[in-house]
This record gives structure tokens, sequence and C-alpha cells, in this order.
């Protein structure tokens, strides 16, 4: 415990220097700045230049070339003297830095002004957002806004590439921030900390040029959406999980609701959200890290090729644009890649259609209640006190020592069912436990007959195995406790407890909460 009071401070006092020290470098620069321009004014006899410039200094000695020319620079802004005209559009660095780009004619100089000019907002800097905000950053788009309201989670670093174990609760953005601008320091970087909610997201996407939805929830993709028609801004939405992902051009070109030639919203394509039961986060369900990291280099890309689009021209306006599709990814499939055509704006889409509902005015009251619309599941409370047990409660089965006899409770009182998914129970379990997969348990009939006269249907192998130690009570346990009540509820409706006479209950708050109260050592997942 001491060790991890040590690490835990040492880590909070790595967050605050590192914010301390964009702090001291941004005053540095203005010190030096200030600095060099009072010696300016209050030197004028060391002008080598025209006494009827007192910025015009010799700095010629012991200063490298680039410097000398940065500083003189900096001293020229002033409303004396305009700034020098620049000979070439872009800097000198920025030729040498975006050189590899600036040579596909699909890029050019034109294209590479377009992005410098541009400003880009990615929500959600995670698996999607991280390698997003990279390419984005790299390619040299002008400023890039992040929006996140959460901190850097160990269990988030084998997929979210700007975040590291140093930065381990420190806020996302904060780490997103420091190693993107490690990568390119010429990008104007704007944080916006805290999650989008419906009265703060008109006044935050309202500055940028396109967005990006690098979220995980059905409600922030709908929430987003809608702001993004509102505001006439493009956006590239995509989505991962497990080893599969989904990538979309929403609202492009962003014409105003009711035009049926702009492009289609999240709306359009998915009217109705899913089922709140069917929605699977990656904590639940996993993810591999090249997957989404795919999908957020995707989402990159199809804003590259937005912003560096040319713009409309008499001549060009009348051509149809790309029609709007669907790409959809699997890492295990062959091929991994496929592509399904979308079609146009629903002619009564809520958002982006004539008869759009969705208003300015309703956002910023927060009267469109996202979470509600989209629905959320009830914490499972399928059983009674009776039917439960706590985990402090299980250990004293388990572990404590008879005080009678001297001697451990056996293993074999009793019978302990694990119902998370083999690959899950392989990771790690329970001494002496049994695994019945919870997708098994479901998909098992309760019935024991087909109707009247007719054979018994088989019973499945682990129902006839349980059924065979009547004098055993029976302990389900899954990983945070609801599998466990719905498969106590199921065991029941075969017949399992003999007619009330043998005891079927859940261990309360799985096995996460028996590594939080009865052993530290046990692994989370």
């Amino acid at each position: 415990m001491a060790y991890e009071t040590v690490i835990r401070t040492l880590r909070q006092k790595i967050t605050s220097c590192e914010s301390q020290l964009q702090d001291l470098r941004r005053h540095l620069a203005e010190a030096e700045y200030q600095n060099q321009r009072q010696r300016a004014l209050s030197h004028p006899e060391r002008n080598v230049h025209s006494s009827a410039d007192p910025l015009a200094h010799d700095f010629t000695h012991g200063m490298h070339d680039d410097f000398t020319s940065e500083i003189f620079a900096a001293l020229s802004h002033s409303e004396e003297a305009a700034p020098p005209k620049r000979r070439w559009p872009l800097e000198t660095t920025e030729y040498k830095r975006y050189g590899r780009q600036l040579i596909m004619p699909e890029i050019g100089l034109q294209g590479q002004l377009r992005l410098k000019k541009a400003s880009v907002l990615i929500v959600g800097v995670g698996g999607l957002g991280c390698p997003a905000a990279a390419y984005l950053v790299g390619a040299g788009v002008g400023t890039v806004g992040l929006v996140d309201g959460d901190t850097v989670e160990e269990s988030n670093l084998h997929r979210q590439i700007l975040h590291s174990t140093a930065k381990v609760n420190m806020t996302k953005v904060d780490s997103a921030i420091v190693s993107l601008h490690s990568l390119n320091p010429h990008v104007n970087l704007v944080p916006h900390y805290g999650r989008l909610t419906p009265e703060t997201a008109i006044s935050t996407l309202q500055h940028y040029d396109l967005v990006l939805d690098c979220t995980d929830t059905p409600a922030s993709r709908y929430l987003i959406s809608d702001t993004c028609v509102l505001l006439g801004k493009p956006l590239v939405s995509a989505s991962a999980l497990r080893t599969d992902g989904q990538l979309m051009v929403l609202n492009n070109p962003p014409l105003p609701p009711g035009n049926a030639a702009g492009g289609p919203c999240y709306r359009c394509v998915f009217p109705k959200p899913p089922p709140p039961e069917s929605v699977v986060s990656c904590g639940d369900g996993g993810i591999l890290g090249p997957v989404v990291g795919t999908m957020g280099v995707l989402q990159a890309l199809e804003a590259l090729k937005v912003l560096t689009k040319e713009p409309s021209t008499s001549v060009t306006r009348s051509a149809s644009p790309d029609p709007p599709s669907l790409l959809i990814f699997s890492a295990y499939s062959s091929p991994m890649f496929r592509t399904i055509r979308l079609r146009t704006r629903k002619p009564k889409c809520a958002a982006c259609s004539a008869h759009a509902t969705v208003t300015a005015e309703a956002l910023n009251s927060g009267s469109l209640d996202y979470v509600q619309f989209c629905g959320t599941i009830n914490p499972v409370d399928a059983l009674g006190p009776n039917e439960r047990i706590s985990v402090d409660n299980y250990a004293k089965i388990r572990l404590d020592v008879n005080p009678f006899t001297g001697l451990e409770p056996s293993k074999d009182s009793h019978i302990l069912v694990d119902v998370r998914e083999k690959v899950q129970f392989d990771l790690c379990s329970l001494e002496g436990s049994v695994n019945v997969p919870f997708s098994t348990v479901s998909s098992t009939s309760s019935k024991v007959k087909n109707g009247p006269g007719t054979e018994p249907i088989t019973e499945a192998g682990w129902v006839a195995e349980l059924r065979q130690h009547v004098d055993k009570p029976i302990f389900v346990v899954c990983r945070m406790g609801n599998d466990s009540q719905v498969t106590v509820k199921k065991l029941k409706e075969l017949g399992l407890d003999n007619g009330g006479q043998r005891w079927i209950g859940d261990i309360r708050g799985g096995l996460r909460a028996w590594r939080n109260n009865v052993d530290k050592d046990f692994p989370e997942y």
C-alpha cells in the first residue's frame, strides 16, 4: 500500500509539472519577446541598419542565422512597422515537414494551405480519437480541438496511442495535447474539458470547420450529428467493437435542413436507436487495438479529403458529390472491407428534413434528452435478498476455519457456477468453479417435454450434471453480478432447486466485488 501511495503521488506531481511546463514555456516566450523589444527601444545606438528603425539590431554575433531571422521577425511586429512580406506562402520549415504530401497532386500547395487554415474538432480522445488526432496534427491542420471528460486508465493504453503509463490518471485531453505538441508544435491545440452536452454542443462545435465523432455511445452520436446539421458542419463518424468497425461521412455537403441535395445525417441512417440491452461497450465486449486504430486513421483520411477538396466553382457546381456510403471493416473476414451505399436525406428526418423538429433552441434549453431517447439499462434486480449472498459472506464459506473442528470447510460442500464466457473464464477463475457460459444458459430450453404423450426432450449435459447433486447448494457468479441473477432464475425454471428444497443464489457484485473486497490479487481486466 505504501508503494501504491508513492506511485499515485508521483503521477499527480508529473501531471502538475507537465501543466506547469506548458505555462512556463508560454511565459518564457512572452518574456523573451518583451525583453528583446525593450532592449531594441532603449539602445538605438546598436542599430546597424537604419537610424529610422529602432527595432533593427545586429543579431549576427553568437546566434544561428535561423534564430536571428525568427527574432527579427518577432521584433518587427509593432504598430510602427508593418511585417515584412513573406516570399513563400508556407514557412520554410513547413515545406520540409509536409514535403511528402505537398508533392502529391491530391494535396499540393493549395491543399496544404487549406489544411493550415482549417479547424477540426475531435470529440473523444480514446481509441478512435488518438490516431485520428495524430494524423491530422501531423498533416498540418491549423487548429485541432479535443473534447473529453475522462482520465487515462491503464486499460486504455493498449489502443489509445497518445497516452502512456506515466500519464495514468491524467486527463485525456491534457495527455493528448502533450503528445500532439511534441509531434507538431506548429498546430494550435484547443482543450475542451468535460463531456459534450446538449447545452454546450452548439457553442463548442460552431468554431470548427469539420467534426470527428470518436465517441462510443448512441446518445452522443445523435447529439453530435444533430448539432452538425444545425451548424452546417460535415461530420466523420466511426465506431469499433471487438474485431469490427464502421465509418460514415455525414452531412456532406453540409446544406441547410430541407435541402435534399445535402448529405444524410446520422438519423437518416439510424432513425431509431438500438435497444439499450443490445449496446455493448469495449469494456464488456472487448476491442482489438489495431481495429479501432484502423477506424481512427480512416477518419483522419476522410477528414483530409474533405478539407483539401477544391471549393465548387461555376463549372463544377453542378457535378454530383460522391454518393454517401457506409464502410464496414471486419478484421477476420476476407475481404476485410466492404461498402454499402446509403440513401440520401430522408424526407421526414427529424434533423435534416424540411419537417425537422430538432432546433437550436431545443438544444440550448436542454429539452432534448438524448439519454432518454436512446434508453438506458437499469441495473438488474431480479432476485430477493434471500437469493443473494455478499462476497464477504461467501468468502467465509470458502475460506474461514470451522471454529468447532479447526478444519477448513470442504470445497465440495457446494457448487460454484461461473457464467462468464469461456474466454473470460480462461483468464482467471475461483478455484473449484464450474464454467457454464451465460450464452449456453440463455439458449437452454426450460421445457421438459414437447407436449402430452410425447418423448421428453434430451436434457442438456450441464443441467443433468447439476441435477445429480441435489444435496449441494448452488452459488452463481459472473463478472459484475448481473448475468448471475438471470441465471439463478433460469436454474429454478429448470427445476434444479428441487421444488424449493435446494438453495440456489448469486454472489452480489460478482468477481469485481470479490477482487475489491476479498482478494486484491485477483486479476482485473
